[in-house]
Parts: structure tokens; sequence; C-alpha cells
């Protein structure tokens, strides 16, 4: 009950705050003066990344980094590896030079999990041995490595199942406080919970509500948030099983909150075994080492930017991407 009553009146703070803010206008000279300094910044800085840099060559070409107003949705159906690339991602911008927070919301798996995962990707530890202790000398001067490099990075774990949007809102503003933030990882929309306000019972328009906090988070923090999404069973359907926006689960708003909507396609995922699980997404282990492949990253939207296709390589048994060309150079 307490919970609700201090749910309740934060939001109405923000509710005033916003309204407040919107009230007020900026004159055209103080903003042409902004994008002035910033497209010098930009000139002097040519061949940098401008946004926060995924680590990813092509990706970062593509979108010049996440902006740090930008909300990312990135879908796929279970098991294709979104969760893994997620933390891919967190992982390469928690180690970068800048020592960049990122703060991670895991309403499916624990953050034991998760850690789990982000070891073995750090440092290409087999997470089939690990996972039935029959891990190699290798394998543990890997694991070990990894943990320590893991320790000196600024990666905050959030598993609060069924979490309320207005939760995570409060916590990202502690966390930016505290040890700040820039990137947050929401794993995924569809387990978060709404605010408990007149929306609540319709689905559709509580999605649309976390949605709009998302991206609004994202303005009022600086600090771009990746929020996963599962896709419906209806790309299954068709003969060309890339996803489109209408695959998006309860979509509503959700398309056009987005700055970034990018979509991940595995062929190898639709020609697996009937006797898969494909409604869960954290049990999934690969079958041999050697079940390795190409990954499709499809920007199907990029509010200031242009779509495409970026191609991975995804390395199963550690749960890691790599650019294409680094596929077998690069150990993390």
């Amino acid at each position: 009950e307490l919970d609700t009553i201090l749910n309740d009146a934060e939001r109405r703070i923000l509710e005033l705050s916003s309204t407040r803010e919107s009230d007020g206008f900026k004159d055209i000279r103080d903003v042409l003066g902004d994008v002035y300094e910033n497209a010098e910044l930009l000139d002097q800085n040519s061949g940098q990344t401008p946004g926060i840099p995924t680590g990813y060559r092509d990706l970062d070409q593509m979108t010049a980094g996440f902006n740090r107003n930008d909300l990312i949705i990135l879908a796929a159906r279970p098991s294709v590896g979104k969760t893994a690339f997620a933390l891919n991602i967190a992982q390469k911008v928690a180690t970068h030079e800048d020592h960049f927070s990122v703060g991670i919301f895991s309403l499916e798996m624990g953050a034991d999990q998760l850690a789990t995962r982000m070891i073995c990707s750090s440092g290409n530890v087999d997470s089939n041995r690990l996972r039935t202790g029959m891990m190699t000398e290798e394998d543990w001067n890997r694991f070990t490595i990894a943990v320590g490099k893991l320790s000196r990075t600024k990666i905050f774990i959030d598993d609060t199942p069924g979490i309320r949007i207005t939760d995570i809102r409060s916590k990202c503003r502690r966390l930016k406080q505290e040890h700040g933030l820039d990137m947050i990882v929401i794993d995924y929309l569809q387990l978060i919970s709404g605010s408990g306000s007149r929306f609540s019972d319709n689905r559709q328009q509580e999605v649309s509500e976390i949605s709009r906090t998302l991206k609004a988070i994202a303005r009022e923090l600086e600090c771009p948030v990746i929020a996963l999404s599962q896709l419906s069973r209806g790309v299954e359907q068709r003969q060309d099983k890339r996803p489109m926006m209408s695959d998006i689960r309860e979509s509503g708003s959700i398309e056009q909150d987005a700055d970034i909507v990018a979509f991940l396609y595995r062929d190898d995922y639709y020609n697996r075994g009937e006797d898969e699980d494909e409604d869960d997404d954290s049990n999934y282990e690969p079958q041999t080492n050697d079940d390795n492949g190409e990954i499709e990253i499809i920007i199907a939207k990029q509010r200031n930017g242009p779509t495409g296709t970026v191609k991975l390589h995804f390395m199963k048994q550690y749960n890691k991407f790599t650019d294409i060309d680094y596929a077998h150079a690069d150990f993390g």
C-alpha cells in the first residue's frame, strides 16, 4: 500500500514537472547556437562515433552509435539471441575506455544467469561445459580472467520480476545520481507492469504508456534505452520469415515511440528441431561447439538515419556476437 502511495505521488510530481517544462519556449537563436556548437564538435572529432558506441563496427557506422535521447527496440522470436546481443552491447559499452555505466533490468532471468552469460561471452568460456561442470583448465583460466574484467566495470543489474514502469524510472534516477548512467537495457518490454493508472484494464494502452515512459526516461536522463521485445508467431507463417514492424507483440505505439527498431534474424533458428521450446528464451543451449552462424541485424526504423541490414557472426557456445571479419580472431 505504501508503494502504491509513493508511486502515485511520484507520478503526479512527474506530470506537474512535464507540464511545467512543456510551457517553456526556447528561442530559436539559442537552439541554433547549440546546433552550431554540436556541428563543430562533430567536425573536430571526425571519424569517431558521435553516440554511445555499441562496439560493432558496421552497426556503429549505420547508427553513428546510440544517441543519448534514443529509445531502441530490439526484437526477435524467443531463442534467436536478443538477450545475448543486448548483453554483448552492454559489456562493450561498460568496458569502453570512457568507463560508461550500464543499468540492466532483467524481468525474465536472475542476475546470476545474466552474469554467467556475460562471463562466457567476455572470456570465450563454453557455456555448455560450464553448465554441466565439465570445464577444462583453459576454460577455468578464461573464466577467471573474464570475472576480473567484468568486476572492473560499472554494470548494475535489477532482476525484479514484473517491475512497474514507475519503479524503473525511479531506480534509473537514483542510479544516475549515485553512479552515473550511460545506457539502460530492459529484458523485456512486455514483462513490465504498468503504473496502475486508468490504463491498467487495457493491456494495449498500458504498453503504450510503458513505451512512452521509456522514451521519456531516455530524454530526461540523456541515456539511450534498449528495450527488448517479443515478436508474434505470425512471422513464422510467412515464406520470408524476416520480421516486420507488424510482428512486434502489442506493438501499438512501440514503433511510434522508438527512435530505432532493430530485428534479429537467423536462418538456422527456423531449421532447428521441432521439439525445442520456442517460447523459452532463457534455457537455449547450443547443440555443438561448431554450431555458429551468421545473424542479421535488420534496422527497420531509424528516425535520424538510414535503414538496412548489418550482418554479424554469432558464436552460440559463448553467447557471443562478433563482426564478420573478426569472427575467428576476436577473443574478447
